[in-house]
């Protein structure tokens, strides 16, 4: 099974909310859509996740630099090589509204330098049922076209 490292989700917030317990709800979500990710990917035998935490200063580095690490090709590659694994997944989640979000991944072949999969999931709904079936609905999706694509997403 291929390695893969899954970097933390970055938030692109188009109608930000001022409220700070709805700021809060986000942060949650998207920590607890990473971990979901990684879980889903593994159990699914799509990749063997590697932990972030040997790669923690290095990616402490490069969140100072940049925005957004999706938008940061070259950093999901550092964070990879740093880890030696054969894949680094970024992730993003696009809020448009309360009702209407989006949850996206890229993943990045390490070695060859280049983003092989790139997929998104529309969500309706900021609650935390609505991301947690966009999460199962793209991994599923995934498992299921590697069956059919022994190659896919790698």
């Amino acid at each position: 099974m291929p390695s893969a490292v899954v970097l933390d989700f970055d938030l692109l917030d188009d109608h930000p909310n001022t409220a700070g317990d709805n700021q809060a709800q986000l942060g949650a979500r998207l920590r607890r859509a990473h971990v979901q990710l990684q879980q889903a990917l593994q159990a699914q035998g799509l990749y063997r996740i590697v932990p972030l935490e040997n790669a923690q200063a290095l990616l402490d580095k490069l969140r100072n630099e940049q925005e957004y690490m999706h938008r940061c090709e070259d950093c999901a590659r550092q964070i990879g090589r740093q880890l030696d694994t054969d894949y680094a997944i970024t992730g993003w989640v696009q809020k448009v509204s309360e009702l209407i979000l989006n949850l996206n991944i890229e993943v990045h072949d390490v070695r060859r330098g280049r983003v092989v999969l790139s997929k998104s999931v529309d969500m309706r709904g900021n609650n935390d049922q609505s991301w947690e079936r966009a999460v199962r609905f793209l991994v599923n999706d995934m498992a299921q076209k590697r069956q059919g694509n022994p190659k896919y997403g790698m």
